[in-house]
């Protein structure tokens, strides 16, 4: 059992721990841990005070707001402190504050607000006589950073108010950058060869604290507002729904996804919504934010020395992480593609335990410049595949050697070759063992083909029993049914489930059967575009080059790569294997609908009413739009 010297000893470390990463965070703009395990240092050290009052000290990090004022920019003292929020990690906690807020309300009903949480840089707006004179970084809450200047550079943010506005109003929000721009600007890195920024917040961060406005303006900052600071000569406002119309009726930005609520349980169900649909936004969010609407009620709540005790934010499981990068091995796709990634110590984040990241390609592995050894930020984002973001270079060991790319495919030993002006290293032998097995579980998997049953264990299973060598082959696996019921682990109920998923496949579009083919470049989304544009199989097989180029969406390089791969004799001996074997060549038939929507790229996030997201997406496609699933510069 620990002692009382050990739990002294431990609250001196993590007070200077958590001092340290708070000046990495809110000065250096380069954090050496995810916010997530800031958060478990902060919840240790405040369980270590509960449990020893006699250790906490007038200056914790449990009872001061998390930040500082720099000493780049000229101070700003707050006329209102800017606070933080306490957090709340689950419905018990967020039950547990509504306790406490019932328990300050002698048992009054409550009406709550929530937003979403805004990943960016909290913000002090200043406004007097209707005109902005200043804005200012949170910093440690009562002094501030002036960076007036830089925030004149977002479009979003008002330089004056309508006439007859108060004589002083005082707005607090988030500047934040929006995802299509974070990723604008890590392309413009790349390009450059010099390192790509980690993640949007940081980005916004660093970028409203460049000494030059000229590069604030060139990152495409934005902004959300949602509280009121001090305000001379305003209207009497009762609620914080009033003040969030209020602030719109001023001009400024408001986000449309704020609700007032009734019940803590209505609340978990936003906050749960919001998990599901987080990437449907096109700024990052990091939870929700939950306060009592009336301002009666919250100034009889108060504050602690740090936060309200009417507001709680409400956190999302963690997307990122750190953890020790072990190895950086190749894996070599149905292409031919030789992909680095990461082997990392387990580590969960994004709702699972990672033990594997990508890290794209070479060109990648270089710039971001992890080696096996380091400590790296692992970043999943809901359903996408896990990344290593970056290193953090103040724990890399010393004289940690760099990592070099192979020369030879680490499955068949054949030369790998990198083609001028590409990107990607890849292994040219078409007879290589894991392209045989990367493009059987391919035309197999759930976008294209959907055989249950076959998956990457399996496949592997069947190749080694000679029972595949090739998709064909797939079709050949119900005739050699006894053999599969000697495989171990492969009982008859397994048999029988596999056999009704392949000829269930047969069936399948012609849009997923070009996808699960792995020709070169041909997506999910590209394989439909194909599929309606040509109406069956036999209008592909005698298409030109030129005419599947003068497809609709289809460039160049798509056109040549489906021109290359249907002029193999091998790969057209395997569109009449699977003719004999019965599967669906018809494509979708002309469309009948007016092509209102041709040339138009309509991303659907939300809600819409009347339509599922997907129905959205479908009535979009049968009127001539695109719906891709993220916002980018065509939209």
């Amino acid at each position: 059992m620990a002692t009382r010297k050990d739990a002294a000893a431990r609250a001196t470390f993590l007070r200077g721990e958590i001092l340290r990463h708070n000046e990495r965070y809110y000065l250096q703009d380069d954090p050496e841990v995810s916010d997530a395990e800031y958060d478990l240092l902060v919840r240790e050290l405040a369980s270590l005070e509960e449990a020893n009052p006699d250790l906490a000290t007038p200056d914790s990090p449990t009872r001061a707001v998390a930040g500082f004022a720099g000493a780049t920019f000229a101070p700003v003292v707050h006329a209102m402190p800017m606070m933080s929020l306490d957090n709340a990690m689950d419905l018990a906690e967020l039950r547990g504050w509504g306790e406490r807020v019932n328990r300050g309300l002698a048992g009054a009903p409550a009406t709550y607000v929530c937003e979403l949480k805004i990943d960016g840089l909290a913000m002090s707006l200043r406004y007097e006589g209707g005109t902005l004179v200043q804005a200012a970084t949170r910093g440690d809450g009562r002094v501030g950073e002036d960076v007036t200047a830089n925030i004149m550079t977002i479009a979003a943010v008002p330089k004056k108010l309508p006439t007859g506005s108060p004589a002083v109003v005082e707005v607090r929000g988030e500047v934040y950058m929006p995802i299509a721009a974070f990723e604008a600007l890590n392309e413009r890195q790349a390009a450059l060869g010099v390192k790509r920024f980690v993640n949007p917040r940081n980005s916004a961060a660093g970028s409203l604290r460049q000494k030059d406005p000229r590069i604030t303006a060139s990152r495409e900052l934005s902004m959300w507002c949602y509280q009121l600071g001090e305000v001379v000569g305003g209207p009497e406002l009762t609620s914080h729904t009033a003040s969030i119309e209020w602030l719109a009726s001023l001009g400024f930005p408001v986000n449309p996804e704020i609700r007032a609520l009734h019940s803590l349980d209505e609340v978990y169900a936003f906050t749960d919504q919001w998990l599901q649909h987080r990437h449907d936004l096109r700024y990052e969010i990091d939870g929700a934010v939950v306060k009592v609407d009336d301002l009666a009620q919250r100034h009889l709540l108060g504050f602690t020395s740090k936060a309200p005790r009417w507001a709680i934010a409400f956190k999302f499981p963690p997307e990122e992480r750190t953890t020790l990068l072990l190895d950086i091995q190749v894996s070599i796709g149905r292409t031919g593609r030789a992909t680095p990634f990461a082997v990392l110590e387990p580590v969960f984040v994004g709702g699972s335990t990672v033990a594997m990241a990508t890290l794209h390609n070479q060109d990648q592995v270089r710039l971001k410049d992890v080696r096996p050894g380091d400590t790296v930020v692992v970043r999943k984002a809901g359903d996408v595949i896990p990344e290593v973001v970056g290193p953090v270079l103040s724990l890399r060991p010393e004289g940690l050697a760099e990592w070099t790319f192979p020369t030879v495919c680490p499955a068949c030993k054949q030369v790998l070759v990198r083609p001028e002006g590409e990107s990607d290293t890849r292994c040219l032998n078409a007879d290589c063992p894991a392209q045989a097995w990367a493009r059987v579980v391919h035309f197999g998997s759930r976008g294209a083909m959907d055989i249950e049953g076959l998956g990457e264990r399996t496949v592997g299973v069947f190749i080694e029993a000679g029972l595949l060598d090739n998709v064909g082959d797939v079709y050949e696996l119900p005739v050699r049914i006894a053999r599969l019921r000697d495989l171990e682990r492969f009982g008859e109920v397994s048999v029988q489930n596999l056999v009704g998923a392949i000829e269930g496949s047969k069936q399948r579009p012609l849009g997923n059967l070009l996808f699960g083919l792995n020709i070169r470049h041909v997506g999910a989304t590209m394989g439909q575009v194909i599929a309606r544009a040509f109406h069956h199989m036999d209008g592909l097989l005698e298409a030109t080059e030129a005419d599947i180029a003068a497809v609709d969406g289809v460039g160049g390089v798509i056109a040549a790569s489906v021109a290359a791969w249907f002029a193999v004799p091998a790969n057209r001996a395997l569109i009449e294997r699977l003719r004999a074997y019965g599967l669906n060549f018809e494509g979708p038939a002309a469309p009948t609908l007016p092509q209102t929507l041709a040339g138009m790229s309509i991303v659907v996030t939300g809600t819409v009413d009347g339509f599922s997201r997907e129905g959205a997406e479908a009535a979009i496609k049968e009127r001539g739009g695109k719906s891709p699933g993220s916002v980018s510069k065509k939209t």
